[in-house]
């Protein structure tokens, strides 16, 4: 018995792109997967950019996230690590 899945979009940016080596990926995902879940699988399969995603915020569809909240389909999700300047 397969599982439903869903079509998301994941933008990368500043040093989360740098590391990964790519500005975005496009996943299914399992129906369900929450902003925690999906930061976790992030970790696994880009283990660069595993530290990073603690101090990043998660946008869905422009809309920043917390970790519970479950990601609808064809969602475009934003990595946004902390950035600093002067």
């Amino acid at each position: 018995m397969s599982k439903e899945t869903l079509s998301i979009r994941i933008l990368l940016f500043a040093r989360a792109r740098d590391l990964a080596g790519t500005p975005e990926l496009h996943w299914e995902c399992p129906i369900g997967m929450t902003v925690a879940d999906l930061k976790q699988r992030l970790g696994l399969e880009i283990p660069k950019i595993a530290g990073l995603l603690d101090y990043s915020a998660i946008s869905i569809n422009c809309d920043y996230a917390h970790a519970s909240q479950v990601i609808p389909a064809n969602a475009e999700i934003a990595i946004i690590p902390p950035v600093s300047g002067g």
